[in-house]
């Protein structure tokens, strides 16, 4: 399993995490979240994945910040369709292939190997409490990478509250997805047992239960953390 820490916001604190190498880093684009990320993502080791989160968002905005942030994954955590997602692809790839033909351009003038960038990677949240209808999930299987799931709450995201987990037995598909919900270091027993299901969990996603306040994340419990889940 990979590690994903979402709701980075402060410089200092994103630099501290990021020494911990996990697999994905998240910045939340939403204005109405405590975690609202504005400014600047300094350097980051290679290995990490920038991934920018939105709800609702209009495409031409996702795809700005995309390039201004050089994300490489996308997290919808709002109710984006299967056609806003085919669009959002569409409209990805038209700028990639714009930006390889331009780069190639200039490398053949260098002289040098051109190498393009990979597809953005594209993860659709959903939320979960009690039950849910996994068949809602089948018109989403051709266009997204990861499904993420998540609790269902008032917030979107953040609620520090973890779903029954149970509910995942009946995931009818192969499509790898994101766990989320309320995760911490209480939970490693039960994470211990899940993760040696026949469950397709591509990643654990952490976020306000390592915190001491909305986007300060507490180094020495995710060291733990990943020490005690990501080392067995």
């Amino acid at each position: 399993m990979k590690l994903k820490v979402c709701g980075m916001k402060y410089t200092e604190n994103m630099q501290q995490v990021a020494a911990l190498k996990p697999d994905y880093l998240g910045f939340i684009f939403y204005e109405k979240s405590k975690r609202n990320f504005e400014g600047i993502i300094p350097e980051l080791p290679a290995s990490i994945k920038k991934t920018g989160v939105f709800v609702n968002e209009h495409i031409e905005i996702v795809i700005s910040l995309i390039e201004e942030y050089q994300l490489e994954a996308v997290q919808l955590h709002g109710d984006e369709s299967v056609a806003y997602i085919t669009d959002l692809k569409a409209k990805l790839a038209e700028r990639r292939a714009l930006f390889i033909e331009e780069n190639l351009q200039i490398k053949k003038k260098k002289n040098q190997h051109f190498i393009p960038e990979k597809a953005i990677e594209i993860i659709k949240v959903f939320g979960i409490k009690d039950e849910f209808n996994f068949d809602v999930l089948k018109p989403y299987l051709p266009v997204v990478d990861f499904f993420l799931f998540d609790t269902k709450g008032k917030e979107r995201g953040g609620n520090g509250v973890q779903f029954d987990w149970t509910v995942l037995e009946n995931y009818p598909y192969e499509k790898p997805f994101f766990l989320s919900g309320g995760i911490g270091l209480n939970h490693l027993e039960q994470l211990q047992t899940i993760a040696k299901s026949n469950l397709p969990i591509y990643a654990l996603d952490v976020n306000s239960k390592f915190e001491t306040a909305p986007g300060i994340k507490k180094i020495e419990e995710l060291k733990k953390f990943k020490q005690n889940v990501f080392t067995q």
